[in-house]
Order: C-alpha cells, then sequence, then structure tokens
C-alpha cells in the first residue's frame, strides 16, 4: 500500500508533469549546470538519475553512452521518460521506473555516475556516497536559500559541500537560489 504523503506528492507531481507535457527533443542536453563541466563526464559505464522527471538528464547521460536508470516518483514523468528516450534513440540504453524515495534509494552495484536535478533528500546522502563506484562522479544541484527566502527544499549555505565532503570535490556553486556540486569518489 501506497502511504498517504507518498501519494499526494505523486499526484501532486503526476498533475505537473501532464500540465508540461512531454519534454521536446531539443531539449536534451546537459542540466544548465553542468555546460561547462561536460567533459568530466564519463562516456561508458553506468548512472543513476535520481528524481528524473521528464528524463532529460538521463537521455543526455544515454547520448554520452552510459546506461542509465531513472526513477521518479511520477508515473506520468516515467512514461514521458520512456518516449523521450525512445525518440532520442537511446531507450536500449535508458530504464526508467517509479520509486518512491522515501523507502530510500533502490538497491543495485555502484555506479559511475549519480545525477541529482533538483531534488534533495538529505536522508540519501550516505546512500548516494556509498552507491558511487571508486572515481565516480556525483552531479547535484538544489534549490538554495542562497540568493533566496529559506524553505524547507531549500538547502542551507554550504550544504552540499558539507554533506558530501568526504568526496574529491570537482566543482561548486550557490546563488541566486540554486546550489549545485560535482564531486568524485
Amino acid at each position: 500500500m501506497v502511504a498517504p504523503v507518498a501519494k499526494e506528492d505523486r499526484l501532486r507531481w503526476d498533475e505537473r508533469y501532464t500540465s508540461r507535457g512531454p519534454a521536446a527533443a531539443a531539449e536534451v542536453q546537459a542540466p544548465g549546470f553542468l555546460g561547462p563541466y561536460a567533459d568530466v563526464f564519463p562516456t561508458v559505464g553506468k548512472a543513476l538519475d535520481v528524481a528524473c522527471g521528464q528524463g532529460v538528464g538521463s537521455v543526455w547521460l544515454a547520448h554520452r553512452g552510459l546506461e542509465v536508470w531513472g526513477f521518479d516518483i511520477s508515473e506520468v514523468a516515467i512514461g514521458q521518460a520512456r518516449d523521450l528516450a525512445q525518440r532520442n534513440g537511446v531507450g536500449d540504453r535508458c530504464h526508467f521506473d517509479v520509486v518512491d524515495l522515501d523507502d530510500g534509494l533502490p538497491a543495485g552495484p555502484p555506479v559511475d555516475v549519480i545525477l541529482s536535478h533538483k531534488f534533495r533528500d538529505r536522508h540519501l546522502d550516505h546512500a548516494i556516497i556509498a552507491r558511487l563506484a571508486a572515481g565516480g562522479l556525483l552531479a547535484i544541484a538544489v534549490l538554495s536559500e542562497v540568493g533566496a527566502a529559506p524553505g524547507p527544499f531549500r538547502a542551507a549555505p554550504g550544504e552540499l559541500a558539507a554533506a558530501f565532503a568526504e568526496l574529491e570535490l570537482v566543482a561548486a556553486g550557490e546563488g541566486q537560489g540554486y546550489a549545485w556540486l560535482l564531486a568524485r569518489a
């Protein structure tokens, strides 16, 4: 049975993605914060796209040559992600599932890349670090209190750097209500 909060989250996100419609093939590119760092991403290996939404990041990673597993709480988003991967010719390298991350990060082998764009759950930090293969790359971007009002889904100043301090920092930034970090295991 789906917990009431998870069910409410799923319905809210399903409505949001239904109203948005599917992502256009032209939208498939690295999330903005990664643009200058695209060359540090591997071109082979396995990746996770945490809270993948419509799958734009997953498809971008698959175009680079990675095998990608994307998951999200929204069934609508997962359907759109599968469709986007097929339309972009990488459906064979993308696997998508509906997952409630309140239950934790799904089990599986270590991966070479973890992408988490505009999603933050502090309870997953240790699981994310543990899931990275040696030399694996974490790319995370979240809403931030830096340059914006505080809120329950916004990272405090320095929060990402502190949460992932055991990883080797590649690059990071905070400002205008957004924080991001790129780090290696």
